[in-house]
């Protein structure tokens, strides 16, 4: 833990000890405390997290924090809240984590779930949510439908106190400012948290059930079939993204204008695909595209990229290949469906003029007129070796005068307006490419050449 910040490590042993004291009336003599059914929930719960740490399994087990929470809440419903605050210690101790420090990781989670089964098994009590559960050993039938209030309201704490236990160790440990540690937080746990109180809800009423707590093992294996179908595609989305960041510090390496370009030319068409409503899988497409449109730099001969000075009409048209090596090198990432017109008709333009085919208004892919006004905004707004960034204002002001001929209007005005839902912030002092322009060389005055725009140092066409 010697490399967790200090406040970090604070805030962990300040939460570890509040779980310590949750759960004091349990071990206290005379308390009551359903030891066995304690016992089963935690055996339970550490053998679904023990096949993450065996190298036989490796990665393809669904083991990570949160993979059992229905389990969790199942203990909530069935134990008071002191007894239900260690079911989660062992497992979340034992189980796997992916990235350093791990013991810090595992303390942390160890307490945080504590927290937060406590926090739900004691507003499940308060409710009444165990007499609607019916009697252990099928004593008395169970009140379903009066039972799921206590179990929503239950999932909706437990939610609320992961958010908020999350949000302060983003504070503590990733430096996070305060107004943005919650955001979204609660939001987006919600929905998947009370799916899970519903199949705990099940559990409990099961091990209270005249069959016992076996027959609870009957909702346990499609939830943990359903975590597996779920741990894959984050695995196969977490491949994806780092198959593109690859891609991108290969282009930063090669060339050291275009670093933080990338990113922000991503930035800047997602802003505009939520203007043009489209679903959430085309905006994450047009998202990578825009992250990706210059990766066929990578073709592109270094010595030409950071040459110092103009171009010979040689060179200028190597550099004009940049979008065909970039549709090459990305041809077999099936991931990317339309991404992949978009970097190779980023730099096509409306009136007909652009390269590398010179396709002529509605020819030209909606994602590659997105990614178009996108990576000239960027270009327009970012400080370079030569020159400060124009203000948002004006580079707006630019695209609109050019919309119709070099730009599709329509992507100019959805820019326009998420600029003014959301405003635009650079990288203080950033510099990025020095191709990204609107294709007209700019004079030694420093005065647009035509109404196109701007150019590089070198005078290269876009």
């Amino acid at each position: 833990m010697r490399s967790t910040p200090g406040a970090a490590r604070a805030y962990i042993l300040a939460a570890l000890i509040c779980s310590f004291v949750c759960a004091l009336p349990a071990l206290s003599p005379g308390a009551g405390t359903p030891w066995g059914t304690l016992a089963l929930l935690t055996a339970l719960y550490l053998v679904c997290e023990l096949p993450g740490r065996c190298p036989f399994f490796g990665s393809s087990v669904p083991v990570t924090a949160g993979s059992f929470f229905p389990l969790l809440l199942a203990a909530a419903f069935l134990l008071p809240p002191a007894a239900a605050v260690m079911v989660a210690i062992p497992g979340s101790l034992a189980g796997r984590v992916e990235q350093p420090p791990a013991t810090a990781r595992r303390v942390w989670r160890a307490a945080q779930l504590s927290l937060a089964v406590w926090a739900a098994s004691s507003a499940h009590t308060a409710l009444g949510g165990p007499a609607t559960l019916g009697g252990p050993g099928g004593g008395a039938v169970p009140d379903l439908p009066y039972a799921l209030f206590p179990a929503c309201a239950s999932a909706l704490v437990f939610s609320l106190v992961l958010a908020a236990l999350d949000g302060g160790i983003l504070v503590t440990a990733e430096r996070v400012p305060l107004r943005h540690a919650w955001r979204g937080l609660p939001a987006s746990s919600l929905g998947p948290h009370l799916v899970h109180a519903l199949a705990g809800l099940m559990m409990a009423v099961l091990w209270r059930s005249s069959y016992g707590p076996v027959s609870a093992l009957v909702v346990l294996l499609p939830m943990y079939i359903s975590c597996w179908v779920f741990a894959q595609y984050h695995r196969q989305h977490a491949a994806h993204r780092a198959t593109i960041r690859a891609l991108v510090q290969a282009v930063d390496i090669k060339d050291k204008y275009t670093r933080g370009h990338s990113e922000r030319v991503g930035r800047a068409s997602e802003l505009i695909a939520v203007e043009l409503g489209m679903d959430e899988q085309r905006m994450e497409a047009l998202r990578f595209a825009g992250i990706l449109h210059d990766v066929g730099k990578l073709g592109v001969p270094t010595r030409v990229l950071r040459k110092e000075g103009p171009l010979t009409p040689e060179e200028r048209r190597v550099i004009e290949l940049h979008p065909e090596y970039g549709h090459e090198i990305v041809r077999g990432i099936g991931f990317l469906d339309e991404a992949r017109a978009a970097i190779l008709h980023h730099h096509e333009r409306l009136d007909g003029s652009g390269y590398p085919y010179g396709l002529t208004g509605d020819k030209i892919p909606e994602f590659a007129r997105v990614v178009a006004v996108a990576d000239a905004f960027d270009a327009m707004t970012s400080t370079r070796s030569y020159r400060r960034g124009r203000p948002v204002p004006a580079a707006v002001e630019e695209l609109e005068r050019c919309a119709g001929s070099q730009f599709d209007p329509r992507m100019v005005r959805a820019l326009a307006r998420a600029l003014d839902r959301h405003g635009w912030s650079s990288a203080a002092g950033a510099v990025t490419s020095d191709e990204e322009t609107f294709g007209v060389p700019r004079q030694r005055s420093g005065k647009p050449a035509s109404a196109a725009g701007t150019a590089d140092r070198h005078g290269r066409l876009r």
